[in-house]
């Protein structure tokens, strides 16, 4: 592994690549968002000490999250007294399956973004403004002149649309 600038790049690339899917991972094994964020500060902490260890011709997001698993399980024994963690045995089944999901979910996330670059801006802009945080259809069909209704009918067609292209593109045909 390179040492200094090389090697602080290399880990920074591949973690920022990866940091969300752990993040998700995280949060699904324990109760509160803090509790995620404090473990993945330890996480992150984790992974660059071990970074030497790593093997480049591995899955970075599988390592990192063979690290998680266990910062996730020693912090669960740090707070073994409390009603809201989950058991070891739940831990260790989520933890497994979010494992095998990752990549699945990762080449649906490609996917998704694939799919709304193909629609017309139009449809792009109304994705957009519709999901924006906050807003509420009844004020963005003041904003647009259209009728609740049709943005309704619009967004259900739009997301339609992106459901059968991300279904195409990332052979997702069990997605809902």
């Amino acid at each position: 592994m390179d040492s200094g600038p090389e090697r602080h790049e290399a880990f920074l690339k591949l973690f920022t690549a990866s940091d969300a899917a752990l993040r998700a991972y995280v949060r699904v094994l324990v109760p509160t968002r803090d509790d995620a964020a404090e473990i993945m500060q330890e996480i992150s902490l984790v992974l660059w000490r071990k970074f030497d260890e790593y093997q480049g011709h591995e899955d970075f997001r599988r390592w990192a999250f063979g690290v998680a698993r266990f910062q996730v399980l020693a912090w669960r024994r740090d707070k073994a007294r409390d009603r809201l963690v989950l058991s070891e045995s739940a831990v260790e089944s989520i933890a497994q399956q979010m494992t095998e999901d990752a990549a699945q979910l990762e080449l649906q996330r490609s996917a998704l973004e694939t799919c709304i670059g193909k629609l017309q801006e139009e449809q792009r802009s109304l994705l957009r403004a519709a999901y924006a945080p906050g807003v509420k259809l009844d004020w963005l069909s003041k904003e647009t002149g259209k009728t609740v209704q049709s943005l309704y009918k619009n967004l259900q067609r739009i997301r339609a649309r992106l459901l059968d292209c991300v279904r195409r593109n990332a052979g997702a045909g069990d997605l809902r």
